[in-house]
């Protein structure tokens, strides 16, 4: 880009970077946006912000698409694919812009209308939303909107360009897993989350370069008019003028903004009250999720279980007295119960209960199989953690405790697995590969009887239930920090269950046992199903005992097309895609594995 002398108006920058959208090759304009994000100072910079991320991730509408990360591919654009990287890296020029505008404090205007849905509807009604990490953002009444500083404003773009709808070119294909924004997401993930060490410092030009965490802001909201408690209120707004007068407590500011705006941009869709009012089979969906969207919220599951895995004994023991935890650690620590815990049940909750009966419910199955899975993703076991191991190896005591504390999890989403199986035709060989899956991994020595003795726990009389009002300290939803309303941990494990379930499911939850008569009537009706299935396919293949297996998928209404094209996940223990000779292989292993976790005696006819 070539540039006059001096330093331009703003108004002559931007129509001077317009001008090169139409008149410059893609690689080009990214190398003239390095420049000019090295040469230009901030104020300048800050007029140009909104305009570049709208032509990067597209308009808030759908109606722009930008860069079309979502379906910008090395093996299609190679010099397009590379220089969008390389731009937006997180060590790229596009976060050096960020840093810039971000040390002097501008502030950018996010539409209240493109944010979750319950977040939405609480602000629309002049209450402040549950999450703290909101209320010193939020500008009501002047604009309708947040104010949020570059990073927030950045990373709330990045996050809602998953979940809206572009129009993309007619007949583009757009792969899930090696696109530039699939790549993008884990790249933030492992710089600003780090397994090991801390979150690099910013690079900054300027002299005496670290950039200010945000400084803390006094809310531009009534309290009166928001009808909630100030002391919650006040009680953000004071930690984290703390955290802020902490340099140690720095390193994670961007950490937890970028952790707390993917989870409340990809989960937090459906509050409890939507959640139950969904069951209603005439209830019609507030927001229906893509595979796609489904695919990297599993790459944030994945990747959260090794970043709170990685966490050392010696860290995590409160005996440790010699040492003082960072605030890294102190977040690894409470990552997945504070974070994510709540908002993925009861996403998880209406995906079981809403998705198509069809193969891509693949996609959503594994996603849960992997958070119920945390002993595979441990940093220090191995370089993988889907590597070649013995699949009967025992799942550790050590676990008990998440296992416990992510009781519904296990059992109640078992249950409505069981439900749509039993609904499903379990001769597909898709269907029958994912029966195969659930009941290999649930079957997993040591992991029944964990289960179980969490039931127990949580049937155990007590003399004071927990009340749903104590969310906060039971569990506690995301906040502007994660210690503002962190506390102590409770002792009682059947107090810690019983707080997991009310808090999710509310006072009134009749609970439903995975190990009683009823979950037990449902799997020996599955196991009938599945000596029919097995009948059925046996039949079809001594029908057609000379053909090939392009045969047999056209005679199930498959082919090889819809095979690539249903789940795209690359680390799958299985080989089911490739015949339906599989499919009585999973079911026989199924009925096995189902036979083992309830201790029920099936005989084939």
């Amino acid at each position: 880009m070539s540039l006059p002398g001096g330093s331009p108006q703003p108004s002559y920058l931007l129509a001077s970077l317009r001008a090169d959208c139409v008149n410059k090759p893609f690689h080009q304009r990214c190398q003239d946006l390095v420049r000019v994000i090295e040469d230009f100072p901030a104020k300048e910079l800050h007029a140009i912000f909104p305009w570049l991320v709208e032509q990067v991730f597209g308009s808030l509408d759908g109606s722009i698409v930008g860069w079309n990360l979502r379906c910008l591919q090395e093996k299609i654009a190679p010099l397009e694919f590379h220089s969008a990287l390389f731009f937006l890296d997180p060590s790229g020029a596009m976060m050096k812009l960020v840093y810039k505008l971000q040390a002097e404090e501008y502030r950018y205007d996010f539409p209240v209308s493109f944010l979750p849905g319950p977040v939405r509807a609480s602000i629309q009604e002049r209450v402040l939303p549950e999450c703290p990490f909101y209320h010193n953002k939020i500008q009501f009444p002047s604009s309708g909107g947040l104010g949020l500083q570059a990073f927030e404003y950045f990373m709330f773009h990045f996050a809602i360009f998953l979940i809206i709808q572009r129009n993309f070119i007619t007949g583009q294909v757009c792969n899930y897993s090696d696109n530039a924004y699939y790549i993008l997401v884990e790249k933030y993930l492992n710089w600003f989350l780090p397994i090991e060490g801390n979150v690099p410092p910013p690079h900054f030009s300027n002299p005496g370069g670290a950039v200010p965490s945000p400084a803390p802001r006094s809310p531009s909201i009534s309290l009166a008019s928001y009808g909630t408690s100030p002391s919650l209120l006040k009680r953000h707004i004071s930690h984290q003028h703390l955290v802020n007068a902490d340099p140690a407590a720095q390193e994670i500011w961007r950490s937890e903004t970028l952790l707390q705006i993917f989870v409340e941009m990809w989960l937090h869709h459906y509050s409890l009250e939507i959640y139950h009012k969904m069951q209603s089979p005439h209830a019609k969906e507030s927001f229906q999720p893509t595979e796609e969207h489904v695919l990297l919220v599993r790459v944030l599951v994945k990747h959260l279980h090794a970043f709170a895995n990685s966490l050392r004994p010696e860290q995590s023991s409160s005996s440790a007295h010699s040492h003082t935890p960072s605030p890294m650690e102190e977040l690894k620590k409470v990552v997945i119960p504070r974070f994510i815990q709540p908002k993925l049940y009861i996403f998880l909750q209406h995906c079981f209960g809403h998705w198509p009966l069809d193969a891509s419910f693949r996609a959503v199955l594994e996603m849960w199989l992997s958070y119920v899975q945390p002993w595979r993703y441990v940093p220090e076991r191995s370089s993988s953690p889907l590597s070649n191991e013995p699949q009967n190896r025992a799942v550790s005591n050590k676990w008990a405790p998440f296992v416990q504390e992510n009781l519904l999890m296990y059992t109640k989403l078992f249950l409505r697995y069981l439900n749509r199986a039993i609904r499903s035709d379990l001769v597909s060989p898709k269907n029958a590969l994912m029966l195969f899956r659930v009941a290999k991994v649930f079957s997993q020595p040591n992991l029944p009887e964990m289960i179980q003795k969490g039931e127990q726990l949580l049937l155990e009389p007590e003399p004071v239930m927990p009340h749903r009002h104590h969310r906060l300290l039971m569990s506690p939803s995301l906040g502007g920090s994660f210690l503002s309303s962190w506390q102590p941990p409770i002792a009682d494990a059947s107090f810690k269950i019983k707080s997991h379930v009310y808090s999710l499911e509310g006072q009134d939850f009749q609970y439903t046992q995975m190990f009683g008569s009823e979950t037990r009537n449902l799997v020996l009706r599955l196991a009938q199903l599945i000596i029919q299935a097995k009948q059925t396919a046996k039949s079809i293949s001594d029908q057609y005992p000379d053909t090939g297996s392009q045969s047999l998928f056209s005679w199930f209404g498959l082919n090889n097309q819809d095979q690539n094209n249903t789940y795209t996940g690359n680390d799958l223990d299985d080989s089911g895609y490739d015949s339906i000779r599989k499919t009585d292989e999973h079911l026989e292993k199924s009925l096995e594995y189902l036979c083992q976790i309830f201790r029920v005696s099936v005989h084939m006819r």
